[in-house]
This record gives structure tokens, sequence and C-alpha cells, in this order.
């Protein structure tokens, strides 16, 4: 008898777990494992912002009761002070529906003299005072009377109650001394924890790509905080069409693609702050590619710069910038720029994950239905690819 009871609860264990794991969600992975490979050239090892020699990224995540869901992502240029050993960058403006700190001055002088912080719309001026502070204590500024902190923001106030202004200085001094090369942590973390792309559940993704020697053999890296809509194309295939999800579908109470973005570019190539800029510009074209229209509600902001030594800047020193790359020998890295941003948005998507906060639900993008409306274009993973996992 006790043999008989032994084997009937070992068979509803047994169908208990099956359940379970019939309604575990399916595990997020990067958008090469779904087999989209934008473009003609290869990412780095990681296929991330990182495998640009030097650039780490730091990240802070707040999830606080049932309605703080905000976070701090901050890219470092170098492992170097960035106010005394400065990077040549630019501000690209898709759309300016948006805040951006201190991107007159990277203009004006065509260098980056901060990291560069991500957050929260109205943790903006928060994240600045608190790098400020932070940068100032550091060894050799003592005399400093003066900086540039540069901040960027999306606005993920569905998710997140962002009239509190969650983030503190802690949180962003956590983020900036964090800040580590290797795999990127994508999807609902750091800045991008609350953030809504394209009806679903957006984030933070990167990319990255690798010219071949003949061409330079530069990296060219992206880091993305997607919060914006449109009607989502992933490589041609009308994704948000065909699972019923995208901007003005719906004539009489329209959803118009409103939202934001920050593309922060990374590449190890000798450029100039005028060709940086040229860079930053085309990043808009891999945004497109997405089913992006730069709504007017959206703010659209590129941060791009150079890790070279032979264009690095010391303070108080400009110095001759003899070996920039040519302008002739730019194509490339702007192809690569391109596509880099085109998957760093797929991997946003493809990462993220489900989140409740502040009395509402963003679904994550089903993985299962978008491999069938892949597949019907033509779109299948590849067995070669090994870039394809994230950070754990």
């Amino acid at each position: 008898m006790m043999r008989r009871i032994v084997i009937l609860m070992m068979a509803m264990l047994m169908l208990v777990a099956q359940g379970v794991q019939a309604q575990s969600p399916e595990p997020r992975v990067r958008a090469r494992a779904l087999g989209l490979a934008p473009g003609i050239f290869k990412p780095g090892e990681l296929n991330a912002i990182t495998d640009v020699a030097g650039v780490r990224v730091g990240q802070v995540t707040l999830r606080e009761g049932n309605d703080i869901r905000t976070g701090v992502t901050a890219i470092l240029p170098h492992p170097g002070n960035a106010y005394l050993s400065r990077v040549p960058a630019a501000v690209h403006v898709g759309n300016g529906f948006g805040k951006l700190i201190g991107s007159t001055q990277v203009n004006e002088l065509g260098e980056l003299e901060t990291p560069i912080v991500l957050t929260c719309t109205l943790c903006v001026w928060k994240a600045a005072d608190a790098m400020a502070d932070w940068l100032l204590r550091q060894p050799g500024m003592e005399d400093v009377g003066s900086i540039n902190p540069v901040v960027g923001e999306t606005n993920d106030g569905g998710l997140n109650d962002i009239r509190r202004r969650p983030i503190t200085a802690r949180n962003v001094i956590q983020a900036l001394e964090r800040a580590q090369g290797g795999p990127v942590t994508e999807g609902s973390v750091g800045a991008g924890t609350g953030t809504v792309a394209f009806g679903w559940k957006g984030g933070i993704g990167t990319s990255s790509r690798k010219l071949p020697a003949s061409l330079g053999g530069w990296t060219i890296g992206v880091l993305v905080q997607a919060n914006f809509g449109g009607v989502l194309q992933m490589q041609g295939a009308p994704v948000g069409v065909e699972l019923g999800r995208y901007s003005f579908k719906d004539a009489v109470d329209a959803e118009r693609g409103d939202g934001s973005i920050i593309i922060v570019i990374a590449t190890d190539a000798p450029l100039s702050d005028r060709n940086l800029r040229r860079l930053a510009s085309r990043a808009m074209m891999g945004l497109g590619r997405t089913g992006s229209s730069a709504s007017n509600g959206s703010g659209d902001y590129v941060i791009a710069f150079s890790t070279a030594d032979s264009v690095r800047r010391a303070f108080g020193m400009q110095r001759l910038q003899t070996s920039e790359l040519p302008n002739d020998q730019m194509s490339a890295v702007f192809q690569g720029g391109v596509d880099a941003v085109e998957e760093s948005v797929y991997n946003a998507l493809t990462m993220a994950t489900t989140e409740r906060g502040n009395g509402i639900t963003v679904e994550a993008l089903p993985l299962a239905p978008l491999r069938e409306v892949l597949r019907r274009h033509g779109i299948q993973p590849s067995a070669h690819d090994d870039t394809t996992r994230g950070a754990r």
C-alpha cells in the first residue's frame, strides 16, 4: 500500500513539474539567436559596445515596491579620468523632444570631458549633479572650476512613478564605479528598467561591428536606451503589423510612436569631432530600419566618441590631430555604425522581460510568435553564430 502511495505521489509531482515547465516563459535571447544579423560586417567578440577597447559600462537597477522601475546606465570612454584625458566627441539630434545635458558644449568644443550617464527624464539634473561631484573629488581635480556632465534620458513614466524622482547620488556613483568591460547586461536593466519600445518592453541593447583589416580593422560599438515607438520591422520583416501592435493602428485613439532613444556610439577609429558628427548622424538610418519615424514626441539623440590615443586631448592642451582617418575612409565606419544601431535596438527588445509597475504591465516581445513571423519572411538562425549570448 505504501509503495502505491509513493508511486502516486511521484506521478503527481511529475505532472506538477511539467505544468510549471509549460507555463515558464521562454528564455530571452539576443537577436542573432533568432537569425537577425543586420549588415555585412561581423560583430566583435562580445557583440557589444565594450568590444571597443577601454570602454566600460556600469548599471544600477531600481525596483522598489510596486511603483519604482528605473535605473542608471553609465558609459566610461576609457579607464582613466575622462576630464583630464578627453576624447573627441559629437552629438546629433534626430528629434529634440528631450533633455541631453551638456550637449551644446560637446558640439562646441568637439570633446567629451565626463562619462555618459543615462537615466529617467526627471532625474537628469540629479544625475548630473552627482557625477560632477564624483568627478571633482577625483585625484588631480583639486583646481577644477568648471565641468560639463553629459546626461541623457528617456521617459519611463508608465512603469515608473517618475514624479518621485527616485534616483539618488549613490545610485549614480555606484553605476560609475561598477563600470567594467566584458559582456553588457541588456533588456530591463539600468536606465532601461522602465522603458517601452513599439508597445512592448524596451530597455538597454548593445552591438558592435569589426571592420576587416583591409578597411582599417576598426571596431564600432553601440549602446541604446530604447523607449520609442513606430511600426516595428526586424530586418525587413513587418513584425509590428503581423503581431498586431503598431502606431496609428487605432485611428480614433492613435498611439503615435512617441518616446525617446539615446544612442551611444564608441569607436577606436581615429576620428575628428567633425567625422564623429557625421557618424552620429548616420545612426538615424539604423533607427529608421527598425520602424521609427522620429515622431513629434520622441527625443532621439546620438552621442559618438573616439577612444583612439592619437586623437585624445589632454586637459589644457589641444593636441594637433595629424593622424585622423581621412574622409574617404569613413564609408565603412558609417556602414558598421548603422548596422550596429539596428541590432542594438533588436537586442533591447528580445532581451527585455515583462515588467509590472506603477499599476500597469508591459509585456516583453513574445519570442515564439516572433520566430514564426521571421520564418515566414525567410529569417532563420544560423548554427555558426557565437555572439548570441548576453551577459548573465
